[in-house]
């Protein structure tokens, strides 16, 4: 039997606390590192113990601002010329993925440049959780790990019990993802269509589907602004759904998005904390740790074992 490297968890500034608990669960402490500033803004990042040899997981979500993203690529850089042999890049969120496709005349395609950093940097793997879409694993030539975040959210949502539950999509292109809940908990399905002319701004919203006396749970892979969902709510509400909740894996929050979320119709919004949310601003929001099942797999991967039990849905 093959002996296993030694293992060294490493975290950016930003996703320090969810990589505190993603270290705990794993049963290791994170590494030093020694932040070096300088006076114009620029930044050094320097891993203060040895790692050759070993199986680097660096550990952090690439939310603006950009810096977030450098640090990381300078993280994998620095782990890469100490002679680490595997470098594992642990991203909670993956920045720029709504950016996946060229939808306009000169555009650029954002997560691809990210892909390419990532693995010019020096990345041997990717880990992450719920891509805006799923055709970005194929940007990668290296091997990817997309995880789920259904497999913490399934087991809240039957925890609440709840009656006539219907599970619904804010726009049609989350409508495969609505279905797969729906399918896996025994819920009927239903589809707000929204029409926008610019970025964040919707102008038009229609339901296909009947929510009259039926708890609704809103299901998406980020909440932004916010707008989309309390819009989607909003109709819910007025076509007879008896109560509105919202799921998602990623609270990027934005904007307004604390004061829409506590103004609108729904009585609860979940996420995880694969982005740092400021919970204080509003009573509705609910954060559940994605920190436990990352760990698992870390865990899964470093000793070869099969991850396809965390694929819930």
């Amino acid at each position: 039997m093959t002996e296993l490297q030694q293992t060294y968890l490493f975290s950016t500034r930003s996703s320090r606390e969810l990589a505190e608990k993603i270290a705990k669960h794993y049963g290791q402490e994170l590494g030093a590192i020694n932040i070096l500033n300088f006076s114009d803004g620029e930044f050094e990042p320097v891993l203060e113990q040895s790692v050759r040899g070993g199986r680097v997981f660096l550990i952090g979500s690439t939310f603006p601002p950009a810096d977030n993203l450098l640090e990381l690529l300078l993280m994998i850089d620095a782990a890469k010329r100490a002679s680490a042999k595997n470098i594992t890049v642990v991203l909670p969120y993956y920045g720029l993925a709504r950016q996946d496709r060229k939808d306009k005349p000169r555009a650029p395609i954002g997560a691809k440049l990210v892909a390419n950093l990532l693995t010019a940097a020096g990345a041997t793997r990717i880990m992450t959780m719920d891509l805006h879409a799923d055709q970005i694993q194929g940007f990668f030539e290296i091997p990817v790990d997309h995880l789920y975040a259904s497999t913490i959210f399934v087991d809240y949502i039957k925890s609440l019990n709840l009656d006539n539950l219907t599970i619904a999509s804010p726009d049609m292109g989350g409508a495969k993802r609505a279905r797969n809940y729906a399918s896996y908990l025994g819920a009927e399905v239903v589809i707000a269509y929204k029409e926008r002319k610019k970025a964040n701004v919707v102008d038009e919203m229609f339901l296909i589907g009947d929510v009259k006396d039926r708890n609704v749970i809103l299901i998406d892979d980020m909440i932004d602004t916010a707008g989309t969902l309390c819009k989607a709510a909003d109709i819910l509400m007025s076509k007879g759904a008896k109560s509105v909740r919202a799921i998602a894996s990623h609270g990027v929050l934005s904007g307004k998005a604390y004061e829409n979320i506590e103004n609108s119709a729904m009585l609860e919004v979940i996420v995880t904390d694969s982005i740092p949310v400021k919970t204080s601003l509003s009573s509705k929001i609910k954060v559940l740790s994605c920190a436990p099942l990352f760990a698992d797999v870390m865990k899964s991967v470093h000793s070869h074992h099969s991850i396809s039990d965390k694929f819930v849905i």
